[in-house]
């Protein structure tokens, strides 16, 4: 019998307690405020809070709920909950002097437990990383030393790049490293990538020793669902083309090459190069959140998408690093599928 749980996330203010729909239980929330942390809230559902808000951004808490209500647990460095046919899960690793050897430990106990749990599919994860191009004890980018060991904890899972799912990586305004990812049971993830880029997974060694692990973007096909009638997680995407940073120092520029290259990346053409039939326009993503490395910024960067994105698309801005130091802007976003609409 086909497990079909429904899963729906958006974004509720940070003061209160979120109020899920009737017949919906939370499975998992991120809170996008001042402090760090991780723990079961005392609504019972596992919730990282991340330090990325500031004077003038959003402090907000996305919200993952299903029409299920899940179990939950603590492992280690782990908080997750899982309904049957979804797994959120959520790990932070306090701050060190070199974190390869502890993110690779922490992300390996993360695959670990989706295997345990029987959730196989993992299709989007977030990756914030606090002092994101600072130097470690030993000199190496922080981000590079993250990356590193993340890639050695997906050589332990599956077979590789094609169980990269969507991703972003991103700066905090704080210490330490935390995630989230999201797998399902009988759903299908695709990976997508964008013929403007090279797929990180094949960046050359001059971006670190290690190449970063994940896709432009993953179409869920949910278990039960029609084929490709499942959401479209759009990765944190970049002023890149090719590997390259494009147009440094012009921000303007920059937020328009991250806004092509989503287009793009959604766009009939690019989807029908992976068997995808329908396309899908700028207007039709959700719950974007974008990433602005300087304050004075925002109001260009904030009239840009708002005139790029749709009425009803959800922004949030977070004034963070991003993760190198020529790029200014980054956005990620999702085209929700009949699964994700409210």
């Amino acid at each position: 019998m086909t497990h079909h749980t429904g899963l729906l996330a958006y974004f509720a203010p940070l003061d209160g307690i979120p109020q899920p729909a009737l017949g919906r239980h939370i499975l998992g929330t991120v809170a996008f405020g001042e402090t760090t942390g991780l723990s079961l809230t005392a609504q019972g559902h596992p919730e990282l809070a991340i330090p990325m808000s500031s004077p003038g951004f959003a402090s907000f808490r996305e919200v993952w709920t299903t029409r299920v209500k899940p179990e939950v647990g603590l492992r280690g460095e782990l908080a997750y909950a899982h309904d049957g046919e979804y797994l959120f899960v959520s790990g932070a690793i306090e701050p060190l002097g070199v974190y390869r050897p502890k993110v690779r430990e922490v992300y390996e106990s993360a695959f670990a437990l989706v295997e345990e749990l029987g959730y196989p599919h993992i299709f989007r994860m977030w990756n914030f990383v606090g002092d994101i191009i600072g130097s470690n004890a030993e000199g190496q980018e922080i981000y590079q030393d993250f990356v590193a060991g993340r890639a050695e904890a997906f050589a332990s899972y599956g077979d590789g790049t094609g169980y990269m799912p969507a991703a972003t990586g991103i700066g905090t305004r704080g210490e330490g490293i935390s995630f989230t990812l999201l797998a399902c049971r009988e759903g299908r993830p695709q990976h997508l990538e964008n013929q403007r880029q090279t797929p990180a997974y094949h960046y050359p060694e001059q971006y670190g020793p290690k190449p970063p692990s994940f896709a432009r973007a993953t179409r869920l096909h949910p278990a039960g669902a029609r084929y490709g009638d499942g959401p479209l997680f759009v990765s944190g995407t970049a002023s890149i083309l090719g590997h390259e940073t494009v147009h440094r120092g012009d921000v303007v520029k920059q937020t328009e090459v991250v806004l092509d290259n989503i287009a793009e990346l959604i766009g009939g053409r690019n989807l029908a190069a992976a068997g995808l039939d329908e396309g899908h326009e700028l207007k039709d993503v959700r719950l974007v959140k974008v990433y602005v490395r300087h304050d004075e910024d925002l109001p260009v960067v904030r009239a840009q998408c708002r005139d790029s994105f749709g009425p009803d698309a959800e922004i949030v801005y977070l004034n963070v690093a991003v993760c190198r130091n020529d790029l200014l802007v980054e956005i990620e976003g999702l085209v929700p599928g009949p699964e994700l609409s409210r």
